[in-house]
């Protein structure tokens, strides 16, 4: 299974990806990643 996790703020958006990361965990532990641009 696989799950994409977004988001667009002008804020700093590193820790609302990181929680929907460990939300999506259950899914699978094969490989997780993060980009901030």
């Amino acid at each position: 299974m696989c799950g994409i996790v977004g988001a667009i703020a002008q804020r700093d958006v590193a820790e609302i990806l990181l929680e929907g990361l460990r939300r999506l965990e259950y899914r699978g532990y094969d490989s997780a990643g993060l980009a901030v641009c």
